[in-house]
């Protein structure tokens, strides 16, 4: 499929820019427009060494119809990577999720159906489906959120198949497991336990530690996302998992032998309400049309922790800024 003008919504966050990296660097003859609202988890920093000359960036809100029908305008197809994503934050308070997550979908989907545009595709998340305690799920499986940000997620998902089947707008959907690697914003259990560990100060883990995630790196999640928008079909959903089953506290022993630190510095903290206990996805489905993950989870998280290292300057002033009030709110009082 021919496709040289893509839209990006929320290009500039830490999947987003990796999928526009991913698309600059595996086809030359793709012009990449990002559309990025810039919120506290959307960074410039994330896409400025990108070619000016085939990438185009426009700040803007997916909530805004308007800005986001002249965001699309001439592009072939658009991947919504727009999203409010960490379940902490919807737990505190959801209006921003169902803005940006449903609203937002609905303003795309609907500007698809009036441009007629080829291709539509909603990233969405693993915990659209809830918690699993053996098995994995498969994309026939019913969803079942069980918090805010989950329950957004699966909203646009609604919004998107309501307008694939009602207007014929070519939506497909992928949902993600855990997604690791350069650019993450440290709110995100992974960035947060290794710049805290670079910085000596606690790692608080959730609970006894036991809950487990399928961790993928970001260039997998991109390849993903781009096997799916290319051979997927509309109307369709796709899972991409890393097949890399990880308890939590494995993850942070991990976190801790790399970065050298003692494991003093885990402080075990009270779980986060609803904490689904474990998340397992088939991607068999995707695997069908040729796509599989290439990064080893040993390697991958050390790579991330090696970049993270040699990039303080990325992530120093971020927790300088209102992620500190952010860290002190949410724990704090744990």
């Amino acid at each position: 499929m021919t496709l040289q003008r893509i839209l990006v919504t929320g290009g500039a966050g830490f999947i987003g820019s990796g999928f526009v990296r991913y698309l600059l660097e595996t086809y030359p003859d793709v012009h990449v427009v990002n559309f990025d609202k810039l919120t506290y988890a959307g960074n410039f920093d994330n896409v400025k060494d990108v070619d000016p000359a085939r990438h185009t960036f426009i700040q803007g809100d997916v909530a805004d119809f308007d800005a986001v029908r002249q965001a699309m305008e001439g592009c072939d197809a658009v991947v919504n990577f727009a999203a409010e994503t960490h379940v902490d934050r919807s737990i505190m308070g959801a209006a921003e999720f169902i803005d940006t997550d449903v609203k937002g979908v609905h303003n795309i989907v609907e500007a698809a159906r009036v441009l007629e545009t080829e291709r539509v595709l909603l990233v969405s998340t693993d915990e659209v489906y809830g918690s699993i305690a053996e098995g994995q799920f498969r994309e026939t499986d019913p969803v079942g959120p069980r918090n805010p940000y989950s329950a957004s997620k699966a909203g646009g998902e609604l919004m998107g198949m309501a307008f694939h089947h009602t207007f014929g707008v070519p939506v497909i959907i992928t949902r993600g497991s855990n997604t690791y690697g350069p650019y993450q914003y440290p709110e995100k259990v992974m960035p947060l336990f290794i710049t805290n560990a670079l910085e000596d100060e606690p790692l608080p883990l959730y609970g006894d530690g036991k809950n487990v995630r399928d961790w993928l790196y970001v260039e997998d999640h991109c390849s993903g996302v781009d096997c799916a928008l290319r051979k997927g079909a509309p109307g369709e959903v796709y899972n991409i998992a890393g097949g890399n089953e990880r308890e939590n506290i494995e993850l942070t022993h991990k976190i801790l032998e790399l970065t050298g630190k003692p494991e003093s510095l885990i402080k075990p903290v009270t779980d986060r309400p609803g904490h689904d206990r474990r998340y397992a996805l088939n991607a068999d489905k995707l695997k069908a049309l040729g796509w599989r993950p290439a990064m080893d989870w040993e390697e991958g998280v050390a790579r991330t922790v090696e970049w993270y290292t040699d990039n303080r300057w990325w992530w120093e002033k971020i927790k300088s800024g209102e992620f500190k009030e952010y860290y002190k709110r949410q724990y704090e009082s744990r």
